[in-house]
């Protein structure tokens, strides 16, 4: 069965916002699901979603990210291939539109797994994916969002995901023809976030992480919290080692991820037969999903 499934971030998603979130994850799956049904690869698929997905201003990836304490964009993006056990992934890194096209490359281009700052950008030149300025990803909505919070009380990644502030962290999850399996996550962080801050989006069996025998998984949350518990790695585990369903164990990884770390978040998974899940504790989640045994796109907020 040929499968993919994309995410939007869980968090509170106010009502006026849900629509754009619905509008973003669809194209982003079509843009996926172009290549699975044409024979692409899962790495392909993954990437083309997320790549959608980082170039909306919607999402808080790519272009629309939110602005660190100094006023800048720092990016982490991760993307790992299920059957070969590669993975790549980028962290801290600024003046690059596309992070998981540079993390991909670090996968299939060179034996290293993380890059960050300026040597991912390095890396990034010497392969000649595109660069940009800092104002290409930088929208008036987050540049007010920074101005506001300026002097405020000090930065806390949990109380400010708790609140309203957004954590559209995007990811997908892909299953193509050969049963390979691929995931991959792309994110800007947490708004006002001090320099050199890194979730647990770049971190393989963090955010993202895939075994083609087993299943594959993409986290959006509080990042500090997805870290402590390994999240990602913990849901595949519960798979591999209990034989639960994704159903069960997308729920089993978002209980402990409260129980642990009295944390919040949401999971998309696709288990080894395609089967997609979805587990989050966060008021709303933007996800859309489609297999070949589907006669249309499930798009869910």
């Amino acid at each position: 069965m040929v499968s993919l499934i994309v995410h939007g971030g869980a968090w509170n998603i106010p009502t006026e916002m849900v629509e754009a979130h619905r509008t973003g994850v669809a194209a982003a799956l079509r843009e996926g699901w172009k290549l699975l049904s044409h024979g692409g690869s899962a790495v392909q698929a993954v990437e083309a979603a997320i790549r959608c997905m980082e170039d909306d201003p919607t999402f808080d990836a790519g272009r629309g990210s939110f602005v660190n304490a100094l006023g800048e964009i720092e990016l982490d993006a991760s993307i790992m291939n299920g059957s070969t056990m590669r993975c790549g992934a980028v962290a801290s890194v600024q003046n690059i539109r596309n992070p998981i096209t540079v993390a991909r490359a670090i996968m299939e281009k060179s034996d290293m797994v993380l890059l960050t700052g300026i040597g991912a950008v390095r890396f990034a030149k010497e392969h000649q994916l595109p660069t940009c300025k800092n104002d290409d990803l930088l929208v008036g909505r987050e540049l007010q969002r920074w101005k506001q919070i300026q002097g405020q009380r000090k930065f806390s990644a949990k109380d400010a995901f708790r609140g309203t502030v957004p954590s559209d962290t995007v990811g997908a999850v892909a299953m193509d023809a050969n049963g390979i399996i691929a995931a991959g996550t792309s994110t800007g962080g947490t708004p006002n976030k001090p320099p050199g801050r890194v979730g647990d989006s770049p971190l393989i069996g963090c955010g993202t992480y895939a075994d083609s025998t087993i299943g594959g998984v993409s986290c959006s949350g509080w990042g500090e919290g997805i870290i402590a518990v390994s999240l990602a790695k913990s849901v595949i585990d519960k798979m591999e080692m209990t034989g639960a369903d994704g159903d069960a164990a997308a729920a089993y990884g978002i209980q402990r991820l409260a129980s642990k770390v009295d944390g919040l978040g949401g999971i998309v998974l696709l288990d080894r037969n395609g089967r997609p899940s979805v587990a989050y504790n966060t008021p709303r989640m933007a996800r859309a999903y489609r297999t070949s045994e589907m006669k249309s796109d499930v798009i869910e907020v």
